[in-house]
């Protein structure tokens, strides 16, 4: 697979990664077809590993390049980091402030952001889409990164990225899909609405791909900017939907398997 990417251009080795990750989210939500309902218990397992692939891949693939990549340029090793991480944070939590969106299991009175009359589904998939912007983004800046041909930045780190948000984002497509398949939309609507809260995915990497092309220097922090986005949206939506109820077990045990795996295929793909 890596091999196949290499003379391919970074921008549309970005597109294509996440359009990967976007098919994943497909079949996911492809689970509506099946059944009409989900597991409690299976759902906080697989929201808690989407929790922990997203904490690994923010630390392996994000912030420890972006510290090696500053420390190389001769600056402070901690500056990009820090300034990026905490600024990506504050981003998504403008956005999450004015983006209106309603979390999984909570009545439409709950719905957060400016004040809509927008229908219940809409703003279900817009609080996964809202989850799903920082990941587009973390792989296309990693993609971003080969180009620069900086020691710090692999292309098979970057796939491994990809397989990574692919792999939760499966789970994150059955979470939108089946509460609009309960609620008695139809499958096909379901599924639609499912998969289409990934489409945002590959826009995201193009942006990112595109810009740290553009104005290498700002590599690092981008690459920090990411890592902050996705950790407010772990901290923020996933870890408390996991640990919602009364199998907040099954969700810690979910986040340490999906860090676990983003770890290993981080540092194998990478050796």
């Amino acid at each position: 697979m890596i091999e196949m990417l290499q003379p391919i251009h970074p921008i549309a080795q970005a597109f294509l990664a996440t359009v990967f990750t976007w098919g994943m989210t497909a079949l996911g939500a492809a689970g509506v077809f099946f059944t009409r309902t989900v597991n409690k218990r299976l759902l906080d397992l697989m929201l808690g590993f989407a929790a922990g692939v997203m904490i690994a891949a923010s630390f392996w693939s994000l912030l420890a390049p972006a510290i090696e990549m500053a420390e190389e340029s001769g600056g402070p090793a901690w500056l990009p980091a820090v300034v990026g991480f905490m600024i990506g944070g504050g981003f998504l939590w403008i956005v999450d402030r004015l983006l209106p969106h309603l979390h999984l299991g909570l009545p439409l009175s709950e719905a957060e952001g400016m004040k809509t009359s927008w229908q219940r589904s809409v703003l279900l998939v817009l609080a996964i889409t809202l989850h799903n912007f920082p990941e587009g983004l973390a792989v296309g800046v990693a993609f971003g990164a080969v180009a620069a041909d900086l020691p710090a930045a692999t292309l098979a780190g970057a796939v491994a990225l990809a397989i990574g948000i692919g792999l939760q984002n499966f789970p994150e497509g059955l979470a939108v899909s089946m509460p609009l398949r309960g609620e008695g939309m139809s499958r096909r609507r379901s599924f639609f609405f499912g998969q289409l809260s990934a489409v945002v995915e590959p826009i995201a990497a193009v942006i990112g791909a595109g810009a740290v092309l553009l104005v290498q220097p700002i590599l690092p922090y981008a690459l920090s900017f990411a890592a902050g986005a996705m950790i407010y949206v772990v901290v923020e939506e996933l870890i408390p939907e996991s640990q919602r109820g009364e199998h907040s077990n099954v969700g810690t045990f979910g986040a340490m398997a999906g860090f676990t795996v983003m770890m290993l295929l981080d540092v194998a793909l990478a050796a």
